[in-house]
């Protein structure tokens, strides 16, 4: 796929806690983390090489008192991302000319500077990977969706902690709501 005109690689929190989660300790958890890091770094490394492609990294960061999780903490969702013990992943973390949003809640428009950021730029195509798929990546999916961005996600490029069919679920409702929205790193020209 020729990236258009008026893109924009946005990175829904690429990062790392001193906080761990237990999810990771299986063989099976940790073959899935390794590939998605390893498409991570063939994806910003193919949008740093076309250099006319704004790279936002987003950033989930919550109060060290917990004051702003809001409902967030009376489903399944644990005390995560606080601002003492959450930094970006290093080998995809912003280099100078990247953009950094920081968010509180599950999508990254929300409450945000991103929509501001991405209309200055007169962004109309986002290209969108990351964590949790079917949280964060979801929900800013949609929510670009809904702003009538074109969304493309990429597919290896996503990772949850959560089954694979909740995965698939939540990539097949995006590819619902646009078509031809979830692409394969296979699909990039590299």
């Amino acid at each position: 796929m020729k990236i258009p005109e008026n893109s924009a690689l946005i990175l829904v929190d690429v990062q790392d806690s001193k906080q761990h989660m237990k999810v990771y300790d299986g063989e099976y958890q940790q073959k899935r983390l390794k590939y998605y890091h390893e498409n991570m770094i063939r994806v910003v490394d193919f949008f740093r090489k076309k250099e006319d492609v704004p790279i936002v990294h987003i950033i989930e960061l919550h109060r060290d008192d917990l004051s702003d999780f809001g409902r967030e903490l009376d489903g399944s969702e644990h005390v995560h991302c606080l601002e003492k013990d959450s930094f970006f992943w290093e080998p995809a973390a912003p280099i100078d000319g990247e953009y950094v949003v920081p968010k509180r809640r599950y999508s990254a428009f929300f409450d945000t500077d991103l929509e501001l950021l991405l209309r200055g730029k007169k962004i109309e195509h986002l290209f969108i990977c990351g964590g949790m798929t079917d949280i964060c990546v979801h929900y800013t999916a949609v929510d670009a969706h809904q702003r009538n961005y074109h969304i493309h996600v990429i597919r290896e490029a996503c990772h949850t902690h959560s089954p694979e069919d909740v995965e698939q679920a939540a990539l097949d409702n995006i590819e619902y709501f646009q078509t031809g929205s979830v692409m394969s790193i296979n699909d990039l020209e590299m």
